[in-house]
């Protein structure tokens, strides 16, 4: 396990230095007010104390991200390590931090006005459709998904998939529409304290009992024989960089009373997740004894049932109760901000007030219409999409957060280059994935190579004519 607690000091190392080194690049002001005091409300703009934030927010971009998808990356074995690493440090630490200090420095505002006064017009109205389509498909799934294990649970006997489905639309519905204090405010600090703690268990048990894992070997392992690129880089998302991040973050930028919070609750929020998901990458690949144990395992029971398997035999009846709380009540604290971010994102865009509760019921109500409709669908097809979607939208977050940067003359290559990185990534992903247009590697490779190069360009292009001229943010002042 040395590799794991050397992987687990890189990233703690890498929150110090290099989360330090971008918020001096960002450039914080102590005494600037924060749209939680400024435009305080008693709904969305609440400020609350810092560690309530940063649990708030890891529990919020966390959910079963960083547990489902480092089990589904550690068929790759500890190349999974690598990326988790490098992902969260300087792509995922980056984008969550921009994403949540650039709403701040915009008065709150959700990641589709954000990117738009950055990117444009035309990029603003893409994120505002984008945006709404994949919260409602995420907080859909994560009120389906409960429901249907809930159900299935013999000693809960109190009801159907259709009576639990009911009960979680009931608590979504007050999550999204209730004051930020009332149910989110009390109910996540809790869960994502859970969700450490079972995590330093999981750790903890596997130094005691001994296992080992797999050697560290830049040759692929995958028992599917798929490959690293780009695959590795779409399957760990959350544990590295992930668009609906960017989604989540403008919550918690509405509670955040001081500017020298942002590097805590964002950059450290993501670097807590990366710690989750390399825990969970090590346990996966070692408890079943290599990729092929894991596949199978995989394979017979999903995701789902590893956690479960894995818990209950390091921790006992106690982990797997730990396991059954995570598996179940994480997907349910990512779907209501979810249904949440959905209705401040068109509150942004409609310039609707939230203050009332008859305007905020106006926005939230069709929203449950249209997820309540979609729960009845079957989203195996639809939901393949999410992973590109998601990292696609993580790489225009990333884009903007350039431009921001050179606007304002600062070293934007600490975006660019993440950002240039991504877009090779989603390029080359959907060129040939099942879902996308199934062309050959000798194809896709090249051609998402180029896509990046040329969008890098188009970058240097559009910034250009920032150079020498007075930052925009000065000129605002």
């Amino acid at each position: 396990m040395t590799l794991l607690f050397i992987a687990i000091a890189l990233l703690v190392t890498g929150y110090v230095v290099y989360g330090k080194f971008v918020e001096r690049v960002f450039g914080i002001n102590e005494s600037r007010e924060t749209p939680a005091l400024e435009l305080a409300d008693g709904v969305d703009f609440i400020e609350m104390p810092m560690y309530k934030i940063f649990l708030i927010q890891f529990l919020n971009i966390a959910g079963l991200g960083p547990i489902y998808g480092a089990i589904a990356g550690a068929l790759w074995g500890p190349q999974a390590f690598i990326w988790i690493v490098l992902g969260s440090i300087f792509a995922g630490g980056v984008h969550d931090y921009f994403s949540g200090m650039l709403s701040i420095r915009n008065g709150g505002s959700s990641i589709a006005e954000v990117v738009g006064k950055y990117l444009g017009g035309g990029a603003k109205q893409f994120m505002r459709l984008f945006s709404v389509v994949l919260l409602i498909l995420v907080g859909t799934v994560f009120m389906t998904g409960p429901a249907l294990l809930l159900g299935d649970l013999s000693f809960l006997s109190i009801g159907s998939y259709q009576v639990w489905l009911g009960i979680i639309l009931v608590y979504y519905f007050l999550a999204t529409i209730l004051p930020v204090d009332k149910i989110i405010g009390k109910v996540y600090p809790i869960f994502g304290a859970s969700l450490i703690i079972m995590a330093v268990g999981i750790a903890g048990m596997l130094l005691i009992k001994g296992y080992q894992l797999p050697p560290l070997t830049m040759e692929n392992i995958h028992p599917g024989d798929l490959s690293v690129w780009p695959l590795l880089f779409i399957t760990i998302a959350c544990g590295a960089i992930s668009g609906f991040h960017a989604t989540q973050s403008p919550l918690m930028a509405r509670c955040v009373g001081n500017e020298r919070q942002g590097r805590k609750v964002f950059y450290g929020s993501m670097i807590a997740e990366g710690i989750i998901a390399l825990v969970w990458a090590a346990a996966a690949m070692s408890f079943y004894y290599g990729t092929d144990g894991l596949a199978i395992a995989s394979g017979a029971g999903g995701p789902g049932a590893v956690v479960y398997q894995v818990s209950t035999s390091l921790m006992g009846t106690v982990g797997g109760l730990l396991a059954m709380l995570g598996v179940i009540a994480c997907p349910i604290t990512s779907g209501d901000t979810a249904f949440r971010s959905a209705r401040l994102v068109i509150a942004d865009f409609t310039k609707t007030s939230q203050v009332e509760t008859k305007k905020r019921l106006l926005v939230a109500l069709p929203l449950f219409v249209v997820g309540f409709a979609l729960s009845f669908i079957d989203f195996n097809i639809i939901w393949r999409y999410f992973a590109w979607s998601n990292q696609t939208l993580a790489t225009v977050v990333l884009w903007a957060s350039a431009v921001y940067l050179a606007q304002n003359q600062k070293l934007h290559w600490i975006a660019t280059i993440p950002a240039t990185f991504m877009t090779a990534v989603i390029v080359t992903y959907i060129l040939q994935a099942p879902e996308g247009f199934q062309l050959s590697t000798s194809i896709s490779y090249p051609v998402g190579i180029v896509a990046a190069l040329l969008t890098f360009g188009w970058f240097i292009g559009k910034t250009w004519k920032y150079k020498g001229q007075v930052p925009l943010e000065q000129e605002s002042v």
